[in-house]
């Protein structure tokens, strides 16, 4: 399993189904459709700002996570964005990788 963190922000149509069910029920949703596509919720938190609801999830793959985005993002509420997220221990492995690059002009 993957973590994730998605960034969405409502469209004007999105805002009005907001204001006609509340948050409780679009988390609800929301909660349904990520463990529908066989992962489950972490956290959903609306915010001030440019970004108006973040969702951290884990999900099967980064296949299934690029699905969710497209499909909520199809439907025309949510403009979505997603951020992969890494453990620590995922920063440990890579830090111990050897990669062979050579900067410009070196």
């Amino acid at each position: 399993m993957g973590k994730y963190m998605f960034h969405a922000t409502y469209t004007g149509e999105g805002l009005v189904g907001l204001l006609k069910e509340g948050g409780s029920r679009r988390r609800a949703a929301l909660t349904d459709t990520i463990e529908a596509m066989g992962g489950n919720v972490e956290g959903l938190y609306y915010a001030f700002g440019e970004t108006d609801l973040y969702i951290i999830c884990d999900l099967p793959d980064d296949a299934t996570a690029t699905a969710v985005s497209l499909n909520i993002a199809k439907a025309g509420a949510l403009n979505m964005r997603a951020t992969v997220l890494l453990t620590p221990e995922t920063v440990d492995e890579a830090v111990k990788k050897q990669v062979p690059y050579r900067p410009p002009g070196a």
